[in-house]
């Protein structure tokens, strides 16, 4: 059923016809291909065994073993500075359901305030909003058969209230902890129920959207037995954290591949997009390549895999154009046809077809120039800021009212700090993601009239500088 409030747009976009220069233009053909949107969690830049930039070797993880996805590489395109919406899961996640970024939803953290630092955190709205219009919404106006299946994490009555005809309920990180071998954190469950979907969406004659919220990498513990003897053999100086890992990477990696085998056995490969990305970073890759990790807005918590395959995209193809999360909102309105004025004129995102198109080269159209990352919380480090414009980046740390700038072209992680060297590109960048913050009421944190320095905060403010690739909480905990 379609829900009353995509109706409304719907009929307002029959009436006054398509907004053909909008970020989701109709596209010139009718054909409405199906969409399979597959999304790790907690999984780094080099989390795979698929080298993510062509020129920096650290962008593949030595110690993965990842061949489905190095087969989709090779399939389709790789995007050398892809990012997620936040530097973690649930702002992420609600991000790509509505097109808009978490700052502007107000939906920055997962993990609860940290109180009793210098600044205090905003306070969140964490409830995906009956009022927010969803991508699983906006497709089903369009005859689209939608499910949810995986992690949903993000409230508001869980994807069946928001445009998923199937779905595993209103579902956070415990599912990962209760699926064990034979079936690890629900991996192969999940790629069954993706199979079957699919399987029934050809039979009725509708396209589909599957989006797969793959519980990996929570729950390193419950990685197949199978692949956990195999990387105690390949990993024996490895600590446990790490071997366990790599075995729940393979595994994930095996889910992966049963999906594009059923796309393929199916018939249906040359109308499906298949997408595989990670919902935020996790942690620097070898040699420092990346700064940071989970939780900041550094390198290292944003950039993340990406790799499409599909109708039109050349394989084993490379983009370096900068896409952020959010963007696949306006592509998978682009694919389907959805008429412009049907889709909220507050999305921020932008289709990013011509780069599929076109060998990964091209311009993406946002509402907003650059790409601003926004995380005013304690974390694995304090409050932050980002702005990318190019190939500058722009960093401003709250807690010592820092700006800093950096060249990602010939820095990429982030050491060299240029704002006394480039102070007027410095200048502009800080009025440009000051007005931009502005625009979409983000909100700041605030100084904290009681602060000691020699108490205890209520929670590990440090949490996450040590552990890099962080697989989740204890049992039943999950951020």
């Amino acid at each position: 059923m379609i829900h009353k409030k995509v109706l409304a747009l719907f009929l307002a976009a029959s009436v006054f016809g398509p907004w053909v220069n909008g970020p989701c233009a109709i596209g010139q053909t009718a054909e409405r291909p199906n969409i399979i949107f597959m999304l790790a969690d907690d999984q780094g830049w080099n989390g795979l065994s698929v080298q993510m930039h062509p020129d920096v070797a650290a962008s593949r993880g030595a110690s993965f073993h990842t061949p489905h996805l190095e087969r989709l590489a090779a399939q389709g395109m790789r995007f050398s500075q892809a990012y997620a919406p936040a530097p973690v899961c649930s702002p992420t996640r609600i991000s790509l359901q509505t097109g808009k970024s978490p700052a502007q939803l107000h939906w920055t953290k997962a993990a609860p305030a940290v109180e009793g630092m210098r600044l205090v955190e905003p306070r969140l709205i964490k409830s995906l909003a009956d009022s927010e219009v969803t991508i699983g919404e906006l497709l089903q106006s369009q005859g689209y058969a939608t499910a949810h299946f995986g992690k949903w994490h993000i409230a508001g009555g869980g994807p069946g209230q928001h445009g998923y005809d199937a779905h595993d309920g209103d579902t956070g990180n415990e599912n990962a902890f209760k699926f064990e071998d034979p079936n690890p954190v629900d991996i192969f469950g999940m790629a069954d129920r993706a199979e079957q979907f699919m399987k029934d969406s050809k039979a009725s004659g509708k396209p589909f959207y599957i989006q797969l919220s793959w519980n990996a990498l929570h729950a390193y513990q419950n990685a197949s037995k199978a692949a956990v003897e195999k990387y105690k053999s390949l990993m024996p100086d490895a600590d446990e954290k790490q071997m366990y890992t790599a075995a729940l990477t393979e595994d994930l990696d095996r889910g992966v591949g049963r999906v594009m085998d059923a796309v393929d056995q199916l018939g249906l490969a040359d109308t499906t997009y298949l997408i595989y990305m990670s919902d935020n970073g996790s942690g620097g890759g070898r040699k420092g390549s990346l700064r940071g990790g989970k939780g900041g807005v550094w390198e290292g918590g944003i950039r993340v895999p990406l790799i499409i395959r599909g109708p039109a995209v050349a394989a084993n193809s490379w983009s370096s154009v900068p896409v952020v999360g959010y963007d696949f909102f306006a592509t998978f309105c682009d694919w389907a046809n959805v008429p412009a004025s049907a889709i909220p004129s507050s999305i921020e995102g932008g289709s990013i077809r011509e780069l599929l198109r076109n060998e990964g080269k091209g311009t993406v159209k946002r509402r907003f120039p650059g790409l601003a990352f926004h995380f005013p919380h304690y974390q694995s480090e304090g409050p932050q800021s980002s702005l990318l414009v190019g190939t500058l980046k722009l960093v401003h740390t709250y807690d010592d009212d820092r700006w800093m700038l950096f060249d990602l072209a010939s820095d990429l992680s982030e050491r060299q700090d240029l704002s006394t060297k480039l102070p007027e590109q410095a200048q502009q960048m800080r009025a440009q993601l000051e007005e931009y913050l502005t625009a979409v009421r983000a909100q700041l944190p605030t100084k904290n009239p009681n602060f000691d320095p020699n108490a205890k905060p209520s929670e590990d403010a440090t949490r996450g500088k040590r552990g890099g690739n962080r697989s989740g909480p204890p049992k039943g905990k999950g951020k």
